[in-house]
């Protein structure tokens, strides 16, 4: 039969409504797609805003454990943690990473503690740990491979022991996810979730987030030997098939908004639980239009969520999480 054609077809029917757009709307944002990235600094009743990204702040451990209870109040079901560690409990080894109560742990047990029922997921890597502001191991300039990934084993062990639901290894070693598995397996920490960052690429839009922890003074050369090719696709869907092969129940892409191809391909090709993070960069971006008057705030924060969805996300890891669902219950 031959396609039916104007004017029997009127493509802007279904539009000319708040109704008839919503009962055909083929993607649904809600407050349960996302995490919500919160850094921890020390002290009580604390807030130390980020210069790099308008409107987030460093929380003490106190405040985050607030904070993780207004989230599960608007239906936030995780709540992610990156620390600003005090310089001077930096090394090059990263060790205060596998301090069982340094400042993630003892915020993990704070938020447990205050919103028992929210999870918290936990990154592991020694970037915001190590004296040069590497994920690993530095070893004559080069970031070694398997010595890093012993490293990571031990801070996913004092993560999990604390409380934390999710490891998410954000370092981009090989084999790391496989060894993580074990390791926690062996402990008895069988029902531990592993989200990796299986496809993080070599970004130019992390900047802020670095200010944030405190890595970027201190970051020594790049990223690129460990870190993905902007330029590849095909290279992605090796590194998320490996990561699901070594015993990942989730896998994330990581910047977002540049890379909503390689959320789809991933999506389409594995089936899986599939996350993205909205990075610094992408926030910063969007808020320095917001703020000269360029952007509408409201609309632009939900379209640019809704893109990840449509993109193929199962969830999103994002900085407007809590602006975001206000503003989906209220409507």
């Amino acid at each position: 039969m031959p396609e039916p054609r104007f004017p029997a077809i009127r493509m802007r029917r279904l539009r000319a409504k708040p109704w008839s757009r919503a009962v055909v709307a083929e993607n649904t944002l809600t407050p349960a797609d996302f995490i919500w990235p919160l850094f921890v600094v020390e002290g009580e009743n604390k807030r130390v805003p980020v210069a790099s990204m308008p409107g987030v702040e460093r929380l003490s451990v106190d405040l985050v454990a607030a904070a993780a209870q207004e989230a599960a109040a608007l239906g936030i079901p995780v709540i992610a943690l990156f620390p600003y560690t005090d310089p001077k409990l930096k090394t090059d080894d990263g060790r205060e990473a596998f301090n069982p109560d340094n400042l993630v742990c003892r915020a993990v047990r704070a938020i447990k503690k205050a919103a028992p029922g929210i999870g918290v997921l936990c990154d592991v890597a020694l970037d915001p740990y190590t004296s040069h502001g590497h994920d690993g191991l530095l070893v004559d300039g080069y970031v070694v491979n398997d010595e890093t990934v012993d490293a990571l084993i031990k801070q996913s062990l004092v993560q999990v022991e604390a409380g934390c639901d999710i490891i998410a290894p954000s370092d981009m070693m090989d084999g790391r996810i496989g060894a993580i598995r074990a390791a926690l397996e062996q402990a008895g920490h069988k029902n531990t979730l592993l989200m990796a960052y299986a496809a993080k690429y070599a970004s130019a839009f992390y900047g802020p987030f670095r200010d944030a922890v405190g890595s970027a003074k201190a970051l020594t050369g790049d990223k690129r030997t460990y870190q993905m090719d902007p330029a590849n696709g095909d290279e992605a869907l090796r590194e998320v098939a490996l990561d699901i092969a070594e015993g990942a129940d989730m896998v994330m892409v990581k910047p977002g908004m540049p890379y909503l191809d390689v959320v789809r391909r991933v999506k389409d090709t594995f089936a899986m639980p599939t996350f993205v993070y909205q990075v610094s960069g992408e926030y910063s971006m969007l808020m320095a239009a917001i703020e000269r008057g360029f952007l509408d705030r409201h609309r632009v924060i939900l379209e640019s969520l809704l893109g990840f969805k449509r993109a193929g996300a199962d969830g999103i890891l994002t900085y407007y999480a809590l602006e975001a669902a206000k503003l989906l219950r209220a409507g």
